[in-house]
């Protein structure tokens, strides 16, 4: 009986080596889809046009963009949240907003077993999009 618990005790800790590395290659992927200067008076300034995939299971460190967001999901629900505030969850078609300077504190899919893909739209100063 104890060489079938440690046959299966090493079974599972190889299972689980093996899939270490596909769980944490998984990371959100940011694709830049478009870039667009902007006319006066914003001169300088440019919108980005940014398709963002959350994988589940992953989140985005907190972080702050240097102009505003708008944001559109795509696919799945979205957690989300600014300055510390509770997190929202959006589904697709739901819109968001960051305003300059704000601290996105939550961001990642709601869903341990789908993916949340946005699109969001960076407006900023061209050197600092």
């Amino acid at each position: 009986m104890s060489d079938r618990r440690e046959f299966l005790s090493a079974l599972g800790l190889a299972t689980a080596a093996a899939i270490a590395p596909a769980l944490e290659a998984r990371e959100i992927q940011a694709n830049t889809l478009h870039r667009q200067a902007l006319p006066e008076p914003f001169s300088g300034w440019e919108a980005r046009f940014v398709d963002v995939q959350f994988p589940a299971g992953v989140a985005s460190a907190p972080h702050r963009h240097p102009g505003f967001v708008l944001g559109y999901v795509i696919e799945g629900e979205f957690r989300f949240a600014l300055n510390g505030d509770p997190p929202r969850i959006l589904g697709r078609g739901e819109v968001f907003y960051e305003p300059p300077g704000a601290e996105h504190t939550v961001g990642d899919s709601a869903s341990t077993k789908r993916d949340a893909r946005v699109l969001a739209i960076i407006v900023a100063p061209v050197e600092k999009a």
